[in-house]
């Protein structure tokens, strides 16, 4: 806000100090001087040890070019400068805080993360238009009473401090929406939580929480709340009554059991994996009808209920690392874009089907359903009325499955009749795995406006042709296991495609055409020789939730690499670089993501 004095009677200069050259650290005056006219003044990675007074006293003291030039034009009178309403002095060395920062009641935005704080002053409640306050990254132990009066604050940012406690009239921040406590020493949450009426995020990730209050359910505005390596032994039974929440974070706890969620009708993540949950119910899924992300990765499950297959908004399901024997069948008509079951001790599907992918377990257990008719491996009996190739694929593959089956032959073409076996029926799928192809099929581009599923995988392809660049509906692409080391431009005009799987090549960089295809949600890339990524372009692929990198030779990991916020997966292993170290990587991509963000260069 623009503070002129508009009585004339007024001296402009009564009541001000000369500002001081002997005022602490000094700051250039030209960003004194832009600041007067912006009301933002940017002081980080200064390697300042204290605020110097004339920040504090910006918009008190009579400014130095105030005293040097007494004509100004009507873009220089000092008198009329604006109130400073954003101040950031993050990423310095700060050890405290004066109480001069009452002199700055107009702040709206005060950002003083990356220090050495231990405190805060109580003056900070006479900030009382603050809006957003970010105090993460520093050594606070505690915090003052004086905080809670800041009626305005809509954002907190207090992860990774030394708090072990949240001062009593919390509740009193009504207007509050984001609250970060993460990575401090909480050992419990006050009822009182329950009172911030406006909160949309919370989170309570990498504590020492061992329960909730119940309280927590009454927060019917909550949108995301983060939970996520604490030592929880139950959950709130009214947590499942939320009725705003979208996402929900309960990873790496000791959960046993879950609560059901009657009326989550919005939850869309649901995040539970590496806990002992033992048992997956009826009523634990029964009103999940929005839920696109189901992560029960590393519990104790051994079974997987029918109802499983109700969920038809399901697009993720990590089950990997259970004691799961069988799955439901119904399984297969849900439309997953990715299915983890490695590391369960399944005799019900053979290993190299569950290896192929997860469209291929689908197919395979829709195949199963079909079970009480034909059988999908009985073979289709040649008669004088069967054209030659029939006998070589799979008629009820093609009729029923939509799929133009031609694996595990070692052939080095692929017949026509193969082709002509389709006849005018439609081809969602193609499986030409297991072969000894060096090339993409001229043919394929018959069923360019068709097809959605290709698997190229364990050939000899040393290049990708134009053919398969032209199969527009294209969203699931298998190229593992041979003997690539580019990709063509053309590829830029497959945009459905959402999953690539490029493991075992010959790749030594990312390729550049796939930071184009922006509808891209996974990429497989593991076992090659990638040395480099791109983080500003990987950024701007808005979709990306999924990249593996295992096993490459990434000598280092772009710090900027942790601003790719929208990635749920990134895997590191197995690639020759020293940091971030094992023990980071085992905490989970969002530790690697906060781990990498943090040491990003001011």
């Amino acid at each position: 806000m623009s503070r002129q004095l508009r009585t004339p009677r007024f001296n402009p200069r009564a009541g001000f100090h000369k500002e001081g050259k002997d005022s602490g650290p000094s700051v250039p005056q030209g960003l004194l001087k832009a600041a007067r006219s912006s009301g933002q003044l940017n002081l980080a990675g200064r390697n300042l040890g204290e605020v110097p007074q004339c920040v504090w006293r910006i918009n008190v003291d009579i400014p130095e070019e105030a005293n040097q030039n007494l004509s100004f034009s009507s873009t220089e009178r000092w008198w009329e400068q604006t109130d400073l309403t954003k101040l950031i002095i993050s990423s310095n060395k700060l050890q405290s805080l004066s109480d001069d920062v009452r002199l700055l009641p107009a702040l709206t935005v005060l950002d003083i993360h990356d220090n050495q704080l231990t405190s805060l002053p109580s003056a900070i409640r006479d900030l009382e238009n603050l809006q957003k306050l970010n105090v993460s990254h520093n050594k606070l132990k505690m915090l003052p009473e004086e905080i809670t009066s800041l009626k305005n604050l809509k954002a907190l940012h207090l992860q990774h401090n030394e708090l072990t406690c949240i001062p009593e009239g919390f509740e009193h921040l009504s207007s509050l929406e984001d609250l970060d406590l993460s990575n401090n020493r909480l050992t419990a949450v006050p009822a009182g939580f329950a009172l911030l009426s406006s909160l949309l995020r919370l989170n309570l990730s990498s504590n020492q929480l061992k329960s909730l209050p119940a309280e927590i359910s009454k927060m019917k505005r909550l949108k995301h709340l983060d939970c996520d390596f604490n030592l929880l032994e139950t959950v709130p039974l009214d947590l499942g009554s939320m009725e705003s929440l979208e996402l929900l974070y309960l990873r790496r706890n000791k959960l046993r059991a879950l609560p059901e969620f009657p009326s989550t009708r919005q939850l869309k993540e649901l995040y539970l994996s590496e806990n002992q949950i033992e048992m997956l119910g009826t009523e634990h899924l029964r009103h999940l009808q929005a839920i696109l992300v189901l992560d029960l990765r590393g519990n104790k499950l051994q079974s997987v209920p029918e109802e499983m297959a109700l969920l038809q908004s399901l697009e993720r399901l990590d089950l990997s690392n259970n004691d799961i024997s069988s799955l439901p069948c119904s399984l297969g008509n849900l439309h997953l874009k990715f299915l983890a079951l490695e590391g369960n001790p399944l005799r019900t599907i053979r290993r190299e089907i569950i290896a192929k992918g997860t469209q291929e377990v689908l197919k395979y257990l829709r195949s199963k359903i079909k079970d009480d008719g034909t059988s999908q491996n009985e073979s289709v009996p040649e008669t004088a009325m069967t054209l030659p190739s029939e006998s070589r694929v799979s008629v009820h593959a093609i009729v029923t499955l939509k799929l133009l089956d031609y694996s595990d032959k070692q052939a080095t073409l692929i017949p026509d009749d193969i082709f002509d076996a389709t006849k005018s029926n439609i081809i969602t799928s193609i499986n030409f795995s297991k072969n000894q192809l060096c090339e993409i099929p001229k043919r394929i581009i018959e069923l360019k406006e068709m097809v959605s599923d290709v698997n190229f995988s364990f050939n000899k392809l040393s290049f990708i042709s134009q053919e398969l660049c032209l199969l527009q509906k294209l969203t699931f692409l298998d190229l593992r296991n041979n003997f690539l080391t580019s990709l063509p431009e053309e590829m830029s005009s497959l945009t459905k495609l959402q999953t690539i799987n490029l493991s075992f090549n010959r790749f030594k960089v990312l390729p550049v055409v796939l930071y184009h295809i922006t509808t891209l949600e996974a990429v497989l890339i593991s076992n090659n020789q990638v040395g480099s990524v791109d983080p500003q372009k990987l950024k701007l692929m808005e979709n990306l939730s999924t990249l593996d990198l295992q096993n490459n030779d990434l000598l280092q990991i772009p710090p900027e690499l942790g601003n790719c916020v929208q990635l749920r997966t990134l895997l590191l292993d197995g690639n020759p670089f020293r940091v971030p170290r094992a023990a980071i990587l085992m905490k989970g991509t969002a530790a690697v993501l906060e781990y990498l963000r943090d040491r990003i260069p001011a």
